[in-house]
């Protein structure tokens, strides 16, 4: 038994350096990619075509991207502050109506009391109103951006590439990138190009 499993074990170890062997005499005589060459080179032995997207120069040089964030941007800033003064109101009016409950009748500071809730309550509202609304508008965006970049990626690609990766620095589970199958220029140009000038 132990030696059925040895001689089957060899067998397959010899099958794989044959393997082995016959990609390199393939591939021999062949020069490696260079960078700027069509990226769309096989890999020995016929693998996988692959090709990769740099996130962060894709970011910084496609317009939409950069002017659809700097809208958020301003729109969550412009949030920021409107919450920030409904609160500072508040606060002042909860600061007066402090300096002057000990010449109110009890009516009336119970009255005051229950109109200063009452607006804190709809701030409260409004304030998760306003933050709702730029979580739905940041998701539109996230989905809009994923669509045009997956419908521009798929147009780009034809047939050359059987995978596509994202890359971003400090982020991404690629440790290498052989800038030859740097794709992102040419996706970035299309992108850039698809999108109507205002």
């Amino acid at each position: 038994m132990h030696t059925r499993q040895l001689i089957v074990k060899n067998g397959l170890f010899l099958m794989a350096i044959a393997g082995v062997f016959a990609a390199c005499q393939q591939n021999n005589g062949k020069s490696a990619p260079k960078a700027g060459a069509d990226s769309s080179v096989q890999a020995a032995g016929g693998a996988q075509r692959l090709a990769y997207v740099d996130i962060d120069s894709l970011e910084a040089h496609y317009v939409y991207f950069k002017d659809k964030k700097a809208e958020l941007d301003r729109k969550k800033e412009a949030a920021q502050n409107d919450i920030a003064g409904r609160e500072r109101a508040l606060q002042n009016e909860l600061q007066v109506l402090q300096q002057r409950a000990p010449s109110m009748t009890q009516a009336e500071g119970q009255a005051a009391e229950a109109s200063l809730q009452r607006k804190a309550q709809q701030h409260e509202q409004n304030r998760q109103s306003l933050i709702a609304q730029l979580q739905t508008q940041e998701a539109q965006f996230s989905e809009d951006l994923q669509k045009r970049l997956e419908e521009t990626i798929k147009a780009v690609n034809g047939n050359r590439y059987a995978f596509i990766f994202s890359y971003r620095a400090g982020a991404s589970n690629i440790l290498y990138k052989d800038e030859a199958y740097d794709i992102t220029a040419e996706v970035i140009k299309a992108l850039n190009d698809a999108t109507p000038t205002k």
